[in-house]
């Protein structure tokens, strides 16, 4: 059934472009992916859907005025609120969606989300949105509170619309025969990715073995103070070198490229100590690559999901993967396909 609704996605293009080493998928990477897949399932299910990337906040009037969308998502935080004072009287018929991406934990490292998320309900045709149900409850707290609303209003102004994946999926062998080991950690060094305690997992996971570990990163993302973090890592790797344990920094790369480097891998890791979704693990199981992912990723099986805090935990885990590797992947992808279906259900629901 086709809806009477119109949706823009707006998304901010990354600070650092460069024409010549970004193509236009990769403008905000994961970010420009995750809404990508939404706005495409969006239109598959008769629900109009675009998606622009912007330069920045005054770019934002001249896409409503050519779209004309009844509903405008912005993804992530990058609107400052005193903007929708001039868009709201611009476009008073656009309801105007900000969503979010990150749990609390996440947010705390943004120095000004609270005052921003408070700031925009100040204009009364603008909704949060929030992407995990924990952070949908914490939201909600808070702004009832500051506003003094009502049950409904809150229901009303802060909504729930989760990730969206597509169902492609496909199968791999894992080759138990080499003597070297393939571990990714990929996505964009921050302290919450935790991804120290998962290379020291890797390496004492592939000492059990007797194989010598490559422990795959993405090197051109280092965000949120994680400089720390990736000087430590090749630290502790430059220390290793004589056991043949290795650290391998892979450059950001477009989508296409990045999958086909996911089905290299023998195992993913993706044990963080927050987490919304977590599109790297959804890329890498889709490849048909076993994963080990942590207890805040919401579709993953439990059997493969670890404490952040916990390498005997982390190193089990990927016993577990590296044993039963079809085990491991038919059943995240099926888990991973009832969480796409019931969001697919909430954007309908939602939008028509």
């Amino acid at each position: 059934m086709t809806s009477d609704k119109k949706v823009l996605f707006i998304l901010k293009r990354r600070e650092d472009y460069n024409s010549i080493l970004h193509s236009h998928v990769g403008l905000s990477t994961g970010l420009y992916n995750s809404a990508n897949f939404m706005n495409e399932m969006l239109n598959e299910q008769g629900i109009k859907s675009n998606l622009f990337v912007a330069i920045d906040n005054n770019c934002i009037d001249r896409q409503v005025n050519t779209y004309k969308p009844t509903h405008v998502i912005i993804e992530a935080l990058w609107v400052v609120p005193s903007k929708f004072e001039i868009l709201c009287k611009l476009h008073p018929e656009v309801t105007w969606i900000i969503r979010l991406h990150s749990e609390m934990p996440f947010m705390a490292g943004e120095g000004m989300a609270m005052d921003w998320i408070g700031g925009y309900t100040d204009y009364p045709n603008l909704i949060i949105a929030c992407n995990a149900p924990r952070m949908l409850s914490e939201t909600r707290t808070y702004l009832k509170a500051r506003n003094n609303w009502d049950k409904t209003e809150t229901e009303q102004r802060v909504i729930y619309l989760p990730n969206y994946y597509p169902q492609n999926y496909k199968s791999k062998k894992l080759d138990k025969n080499k003597d070297t080991l393939d571990i990714c950690c990929f996505g964009a060094i921050r302290p919450l990715k935790n991804h120290l305690l998962q290379a020291v997992a890797a390496v004492g996971f592939a000492e059990k073995l007797g194989k010598k570990l490559n422990f795959h990163v993405n090197a051109g993302r280092i965000e949120m103070q994680g400089h720390p973090v990736s000087n430590n890592l090749i630290a502790l790797f430059a220390h290793l070198e004589s056991r043949g344990h290795y650290l391998i920094n892979h450059q950001w790369r477009p989508r296409e490229e990045f999958l086909e480097l996911c089905a290299t891998m023998d195992i993913g890791l993706q044990v963080s100590f927050s987490e919304t979704f977590n599109i790297v693990n959804a890329d890498l199981i889709s490849q048909g690559v076993p994963i080990v992912g942590s207890i805040e990723i919401p579709w993953i099986i439990q059997k493969y999901a670890a404490d952040p805090t916990d390498s005997d935990d982390i190193m089990n885990k990927l016993a577990s993967a590296y044993n039963w590797p079809k085990v491991n992947v038919v059943t995240n992808q099926w888990s991973l396909t009832q969480y796409t279906n019931k969001t697919a259900k909430i954007w309908n629901k939602y939008f028509s």
